[in-house]
């Protein structure tokens, strides 16, 4: 590629105390093949000695200290304004790249305009044979606000044998390495701060899909990721920030008509996880899913509010949404009736 004809590429890197993962992340990026990218370094007020180790070493990325550890969405939101590339990546610091992991990502976008945010493969750092959880090979949501990948369905996690190689249009990009048309940001918004932690790269993708974009996975984009390497998979925290927040996106973003029906349905079974969990002695689990539900009974004017900003800026019907959604229930589908991989659940996702 020629790099006047390039568009610029804004790599964005969160980093807050995360020095043991920047070798292995600003070495592979460095080597990247694209003639037009910017590295950034964000810092959320880090208090071990990452910014001065990488000002010594990687001279070469750029610095932007946020002077508060404000959390994931407001991070980004400020570098946003401060990255100067056509394409945003927001990426993780626990990350290893391909030398030409751009290239397709690039590629696939300057050929629709209409195309808001696409994402690599991801595979585990650690197993490279595997997929990653956060990732893997594109994201998907049931009606019910339940995410999953085609790779890893709750939690179980697939080999990589080429069976997801090719590029497919997906409902959410994973927020460890989200390729997204700064374009599309103006008309979607930026990351709601309120979501605090997860799954708010995944409403940034509803109100892109909402503002008319396309989202895709381009596996020919190969990413290697650590993983859980600030709150681990199964902590108390992570627990009840996804089932907080993947309510409260559904309570922001659907219309009133569906959300009558469907928020209904998202309690049933979520008192099917609490019987569950009580049955099978799991109380960290309950006590997150507890607390996740008295923060939203207890926060009606935030929701209320939240649902007006999408209702003004939204473009595409519920009905056009719903068909990028799996139109059965994901948990019901994998702890029911034993669909444990993505192939399992039929045609409704693979067309």
């Amino acid at each position: 590629m020629n790099r006047q004809k390039s568009p610029l590429v804004s790599v964005l890197v969160l980093n807050y105390n995360g020095k043991r993962f920047l070798d292995d992340c600003f070495s592979t990026l460095l080597k990247s093949t694209y003639p037009h990218f910017e590295i950034i370094m964000i810092d959320n007020k880090s208090t071990d000695d990452s910014v001065a180790y990488t000002v010594e070493k990687y001279p070469e990325v750029e610095i932007f200290q946020n002077g508060v550890n404000g959390g994931f969405s407001l991070a980004y939101n400020n570098a946003f304004k401060f990255a100067k590339g056509k394409y945003f990546v927001v990426l993780n610091n626990d990350v290893k790249v391909d030398t030409g992991w751009i290239e397709p990502l690039v590629e696939e976008a300057e050929k629709d305009e209409t195309i808001g945010a696409l994402q690599p493969k991801l595979v585990s750092m650690a197993e490279p044979d595997k997929f990653e959880y956060a990732g893997a090979s594109g994201g998907y949501m049931d009606k019910f606000g339940y995410p999953f990948t085609r790779g890893r369905i709750f939690e179980t996690i697939e080999e990589d044998k080429g069976q997801y190689d090719d590029i497919q249009r997906c409902f959410w990009t994973t927020g460890a390495a989200m390729f997204v048309r700064a374009d599309a940001l103006k008309k979607s918004g930026d990351m709601d701060v309120d979501f605090v932690h997860h799954m708010e790269e995944i409403d940034l993708c509803y109100r892109i899909n909402l503002a008319g974009y396309k989202l895709k996975v381009v596996p020919q984009s190969l990413v290697y990721h650590y993983g859980g390497g600030i709150i681990s998979y199964d902590s108390y925290k992570k627990l009840y920030w996804n089932h907080r927040n993947s309510v409260f996106m559904l309570l922001k973003n659907l219309e009133c008509k569906n959300l009558l029906y469907i928020l209904p349905a998202r309690i049933f079974l979520d008192v099917l996880t609490a019987a569950q969990s009580i049955v099978t002695f799991n109380f960290k689990r309950f006590g997150a899913l507890c607390h996740a539900w008295f923060w939203l009974i207890f926060h009606p004017r935030m929701i209320i509010r939240k649902r007006r900003e999408v209702k003004k800026r939204r473009t595409v019907p519920d009905a056009d949404i719903f068909k990028l959604l799996y139109p059965k229930s994901i948990a019901l589908q994998y702890f029911l009736k034993g669909k444990k991989v993505f192939s399992d659940l039929g045609h409704e996702l693979t067309s």
